[in-house]
């Protein structure tokens, strides 16, 4: 299937997300605009303010993107996971263009016009509605072009915070190392911003307020979260699998509507979501929960290592960790399978020795985790030449596969692990801890909402290793539909 039958097959997602994404930039440069504009006329009546303005304007477009949601997320108010932390983002992506273009194309008016209209008697308000800003009316117009492709084009991103839009795509065909996906997602933004470019010369105003009060009317209705669940994933395709699991086991078992929020970051990300109260549940690993949120140092013990997480959440955040749903996702040390046979490895300490001839690669949360690198090069002493490449996870195994480098971290159930050629390591000294799968909950839905907690308890102990790493090779593998792997699952295991 090429990228063309991929898109027509998924079609009416497709337009979903592209209509996400049409809100989000929509919205974001009519709010950049209100405040953009009035900057500008300032930074013309009072030139001593253009300096402070045009710096922070200048400061913010400096900032990385993904940066940037990473700061906006823990604020209150503008702060959190979805389309409003993306709109903000969005709005001070877009205030430069808009500002600097007003203020110049003002600036420019020629001084002889001014001064015409001076002497006809109009007041300062007169001459800048009535000469001023209509002979400045296409710069301060081209900066709003400038600002709407800015804008299609960093919304993309949006989705690292759960606030839909194409990026959806794109992040989800780089977890699967499929191009036909992040080409699903990339296409249409490249071509948003073409018609952006070219065609917004041409929307007379009349549709420009249309479009402001369909854009409002849509942000609106989609704020409404009564009667709903919430339910998030990390950025991994057996995340995004997971995710999807407990959106249709709740949909299948109550009559709740499921907003997903599939691919939306790493573990910090999902955790102060949920804790925030901004998504309901979501499927964590009990060794992760004990090192990367508690803190605590790695336990091999699983059942001790549940309890304590789970007691730690209920106490301090208010999250109930349920049942667990069966399979043990551990680190996984993986080289490629032609090298295993070569040099006879079978353990992370048979390739210890190998380590100084080899490059490493890694994902970003591994390098930084109390149970991931550092602890790992410690205690196998491992000994690279050069620093690990850091990477997102899901390319880490491509660039395995393709020879850019020769040992990564990746999860025991990954379903690429034989769809590319490659072998896994047997941590013989047996540093990583047990990462049991289970479904975490707010303890507030469980109490509005006891049926969300059934639907769950009825998912444990139903996912073996083999089953996990069946669905995730049926994704990342064969290129099968998320919902469809899904889907086929429940109905075989839970719906017979």
């Amino acid at each position: 299937m090429n990228v063309l039958d991929f898109m027509w097959t998924h079609r009416l997602e497709e337009l979903q997300l592209t209509i996400e994404h049409l809100v989000m930039v929509g919205i974001s440069i009519l709010i950049a605009a209100g405040i953009g504009l009035p900057l500008g006329i300032l930074m013309t009546r009072k030139p001593g303010m253009s300096r402070p303005i045009l710096t922070f304007a200048n400061i913010v477009q400096t900032i990385p993107s993904l940066a940037l949601f990473g700061f906006l997320i823990p604020l209150p108010f503008i702060g959190g996971i979805g389309a409003r932390t993306a709109i903000v983002a969005l709005v001070l992506y877009s205030l430069l263009p808009i500002i600097r273009n007003t203020f110049i194309g003002i600036s420019g008016v020629d001084p002889a016009i001014r001064d015409a209209g001076r002497g006809m008697g109009m007041t300062d308000g007169q001459l800048l509605w009535k000469v001023e800003i209509p002979l400045a009316l296409s710069v301060i117009f081209a900066g709003i072009r400038v600002a709407t492709v800015i804008g299609v084009g960093v919304a993309t991103i949006a989705a690292a915070v759960g606030a839909g839009g194409l990026g959806m795509y794109i992040f989800r065909g780089v977890s699967m190392v499929d191009s036909r996906v992040i080409l699903a997602g990339a296409i249409p933004a490249a071509a948003l911003a073409l018609i952006a470019d070219f065609g917004l010369g041409a929307i007379e105003k009349r549709f420009a307020k249309l479009m402001c009060l369909v854009c409002v009317v849509v942000a609106v209705s989609s704020c409404s979260r009564s009667d709903r669940i919430t339910v998030c994933s990390k950025n991994f395709t057996e995340q995004v699998i997971l995710g999807e699991l407990l959106a249709q086991q709740i949909e299948h078992k109550t009559n709740l509507t499921v907003d997903r929020k599939l691919n939306l970051g790493g573990t910090l990300v999902c955790h102060e979501a949920l804790t925030a109260g901004q998504i309901d549940a979501y499927v964590e690993y009990t060794g992760t929960g004990l090192t990367a949120i508690l803190k605590e140092r790695p336990s091999n013990d699983s059942a001790r290592v549940y309890d304590t997480v789970k007691a730690a959440y209920k106490s301090r955040f208010g999250v109930e960790w349920t049942e667990p749903l069966g399979f043990n996702n551990t680190f996984a040390i993986i080289v490629r399978k032609a090298d295993a046979q070569e040099f006879t490895l079978k353990t992370i300490s048979d390739a210890a020795s190998r380590t100084a001839n080899w490059i490493a690669g890694f994902g970003y949360e591994f390098m930084e985790r109390e149970d991931g690198y550092p602890g790992l090069a410690r205690t196998y002493n491992l000994q690279f030449p050069v620093a690990p490449r850091v990477m997102d996870l899901g390319l880490t195994y491509k660039a395995l596969a393709n020879r850019q480098v020769d040992f990564i971290a990746g999860n025991s159930t990954d379903g690429l692990i034989d769809a590319l050629g490659l072998a896994v390591l047997e941590d013989d000294k047996h540093y990583f801890p047990p990462y049991d799968a289970v479904p975490l909950i707010r303890d507030a839905v469980v109490t509005k909402h006891p049926e969300v907690r059934e639907a769950l308890r009825a998912l444990g102990g139903k996912i073996s290793e083999s089953a996990m790493r069946r669905m995730n090779y049926a994704v990342d593998g064969q290129h099968k539909d998320v919902k469809e792997v899904v889907g086929d699952f429940l109905s075989r295991e839970l719906r017979q």
